[in-house]
């Protein structure tokens, strides 16, 4: 497999770089075995049946993204300072996309907002470690004061993240802090729609995978197979294994919402075929030829040209199908990516 397989031409308008609003409003492509239907998420119900389960990554975005100054002993602030988070350490500091890094000694300070600042204590690998001044609920009121949303490239190319992106870039059932991108098909739902769901005999399980900002690298080596995934932590609990494993038994289906829960269930299988409870950090690489052992089906967001993402698509759907199935979208004007809409992949 070559990663010119996985190609397409997108045209530059179809990138959204504000969600609809209400959420269910966004539009859904349904590609059930060969046929292909145009609805919207608020329709989702239409496709489900009681007994299905839906696995929700209940992960919440961070505000990951700070503006600071560069504090150098014996002169004035100088340069600015633009720091990503991407996890901590367990030790109290955070490792972080610094840029200029290279302007940023060790043993320098950043100055944020909020009375937040940070010393760098080490480079490697391109990224910074960094040790803030404050700690625990201190450090999160002052990192959700100083903090922008991590928006994804490709909008934050187009548009600085704002207030609005607080509320729209995370989801309603997000609980446990640690990620620094949005499980972005999730953004589609609301309070009234789950209800809904769950009116309809849908039960629905909750995992946890933070997000990392590695889910936005380009894959860089023509032979896909060579690819090496970025780890992310997750955790399926005891109680979340056992609601999967039950409705396995019987009959019904599972549906991760979004490939980061598919991920985690598909990782949380692999030793015996079986869902079982897990932890850890996972860097499962999913492209054509892979056995899906947890997943019957897919709600998912329309991913980036040569993408790991539009690999995953390809591995359940089948390449060629999805290529038809990307045809459609864009012929159709669906709009694209995380604040994008979203499809219902149902393989044959």
């Amino acid at each position: 497999m070559k990663l010119s397989d996985f190609d397409f031409d997108l045209p530059e308008e179809l990138i959204a770089t504000r969600p609809v609003r209400p959420r269910p409003a966004a539009r859904l492509l349904v590609a059930e075995g060969a046929a292909i239907r145009d609805a919207h998420v608020r329709d989702l119900g239409q496709w489900l049946r009681p007994g299905d389960r839906l696995v929700l990554n209940d992960t919440k975005v961070i505000p990951a993204r700070l503006s600071g100054l560069r504090h150098r002993e014996g002169s004035e602030a100088g340069a600015r300072i633009e720091v990503t988070l991407l996890e901590p350490d367990g030790q109290g500091q955070w490792g972080a996309l610094i840029k200029p890094l290279k302007k940023l000694r060790e043993g320098e300070v950043v100055a944020f907002a909020a009375g937040l600042s940070a010393v760098l204590v080490a480079k490697s690998e391109g990224q910074g470690l960094l040790r803030f001044n404050l700690e625990g609920d201190d450090f999160d009121a002052a990192l959700a004061e100083a903090g922008a949303m991590p928006l994804p490239p490709y909008i934050a190319a187009k548009r600085p993240a704002d207030a609005q992106d607080h509320e729209d870039y995370q989801t309603v059932f997000a609980r446990n802090k640690g990620a620094v991108a949005a499980p972005t098909a999730s953004l589609h739902f609301d309070e009234a729609l789950l209800a809904a769901l769950r009116g309809q005999g849908i039960e629905m399980t909750h995992v946890t995978l933070h997000v990392g900002a590695g889910t936005f690298l380009p894959v860089k080596v023509e032979d896909v197979t060579t690819h090496k995934m970025h780890a992310e932590w997750g955790e399926v609990s005891e109680k979340a294994a056992a609601e999967i494993a039950a409705t396995r038994a019987a009959g019904g289906r599972i549906i991760p919402v979004g490939t980061t829960a598919l991920r985690l269930i598909e990782t949380a299988s692999r030793e015996t075929g079986e869902i079982a409870p897990w932890q850890g950090e996972t860097d499962i690489f999913i492209y054509p030829g892979f056995t899906f052992r947890a997943t019957d089906a897919l709600m998912t967001n329309f991913h980036l040209p040569k993408s790991t993402l539009m690999m995953l698509v390809s591995a359940l759907m089948g390449k060629d199908r999805m290529a038809r199935v990307y045809e459609h979208a864009i012929a159709e004007k669906y709009r694209f990516f995380s604040y994008g809409d979203a499809s219902l992949l149902i393989p044959e």
